[in-house]
């Protein structure tokens, strides 16, 4: 790594948990910026879903069989 990375690395380890938390909140925002309108574009598709579920045009599956499936 470079010494700026290794400067600031050590300068940011006195922060407290909350800071380094939000400080990692804006560094992996900075790595893929979100495309305009994407937040609406969610908020319909997880509605839309969530009317499917309603309609019971789908079914689901219990959050610990979606994990023991995902384990192995």
């Amino acid at each position: 790594m470079s010494a700026v990375v290794e400067q600031l690395k050590s300068a940011l380890s006195g922060l407290s948990s909350t800071e380094r938390a939000e400080l990692a909140h804006y560094l992996l925002h900075s790595l893929d910026p979100v495309e305009e309108g994407a937040g609406a574009e969610w908020l319909a598709l997880a509605e839309q879903r969530m009317a499917d579920v309603c309609a019971i045009r789908v079914m689901g599956i219990p959050a610990e069989q979606l994990l023991q499936e995902l384990g192995n």
